[in-house]
């Protein structure tokens, strides 16, 4: 297990700054935001990809994942952040949201990068049914998979607190009509806390499915604010060793957008907090291997 940061805390940074300050804070791996003002696919020049290649090479970071979820570049007035959707009623407005997860792909396959996470549907518009939300996520959704599964990408659904897909049975439900060896779950700590989940409850059920995750903290309220690890009430260390006992060695990115305004101070309070449990889980499973070979 490795700790990365995601540089949608640095949205008042150019990408290059970003990653300096990421890796000055102590990360092996990053992020990286299809979005402005870091990496929005349909205005990324191959200069522009090649200084990012550069940059984190020089920094010596790793993409852990590329942010695909966020929307910043069209500055949809309904929220900024998330919007266009996969189940607007509008028909165009799926389509910005379909044609920016295919570029995100290629962006990824561009970079290296693993994998691409994406929203799980949308906020309920009004006068649609779930059915009818579930439905147009998928027919939106399926050119993707298609273009993930021919370029060798992985395109990750992460759960999110008021939409579409919130927890994990409905992931499920889900991605079994999708049928596909590269869609896979971006597995949040902290939406999972939100909706009423157990996050360490989950870990080891969901591991067939996961392929990498986001961690921050969420105050007892369960109210959707990313918060720095050991700020909330997640039970922070019972996840990561969940976690470690399920052979994951994959990233671990902490997610603190909210933190624009101070993301180096947030990204070193976090990491000072996170990199010893994460020392510990991993010894813990060594110890028991150890034990359990001896045995």
């Amino acid at each position: 297990m490795k700790l990365a940061f995601s540089a949608n805390a640095y949205l008042s940074f150019p990408i290059d700054e970003a990653l300096r300050r990421i890796a000055a804070a102590g990360y092996a791996g990053v992020e990286l935001l299809a979005d402005v003002p870091h990496a929005w696919p349909a205005g990324l020049l191959e200069v522009q990809k090649d200084a990012i290649r550069r940059s984190l090479e020089d920094n010596r970071l790793t993409i852990s994942n590329i942010n695909a979820f966020m929307m910043n570049a069209v500055a949809d007035p309904r929220q900024p952040y998330w919007h266009p959707s996969w189940t607007d009623p509008d028909p165009h407005y799926r389509t910005i949201r379909r044609e920016h997860t295919k570029r995100s792909l290629r962006l990824a396959l561009d970079l290296g990068a693993p994998h691409i996470t994406t929203e799980p549907g949308g906020p309920a518009f009004e006068g649609q049914s779930r059915a009818d939300a579930l439905r147009l996520f998928r027919e939106e959704l399926l050119p993707c998979v298609e273009m993930a599964e021919a370029i060798g990408v992985g395109l990750l659904i992460e759960p999110e607190p008021e939409l579409t897909i919130e927890r994990f049975g409905e992931y499920l439900e889900f991605v079994e009509s999708l049928d596909s060896p590269r869609v896979g779950l971006n597995f949040d700590v902290g939406h999972a806390y939100c909706v009423g989940e157990v996050p360490q409850d989950w870990v080891a059920r969901m591991a067939p499915h996961t392929v990498h995750y986001h961690l921050e903290d969420i105050a007892a309220t369960r109210v959707h604010k990313h918060l720095i690890p050991g700020h909330g009430a997640v039970d922070l260390k019972a996840t990561i060793n969940a976690i470690a006992d399920t052979g994951y060695d994959g990233w671990l990115t902490v997610e603190l957008y909210p933190y624009g305004d101070s993301p180096d101070a947030a990204a070193a309070e976090a990491f000072a907090y996170l990199a010893p449990l994460v020392h510990d889980a991993k010894r813990r499973t060594t110890d028991h291997t150890d034990f359990t070979d001896e045995e």
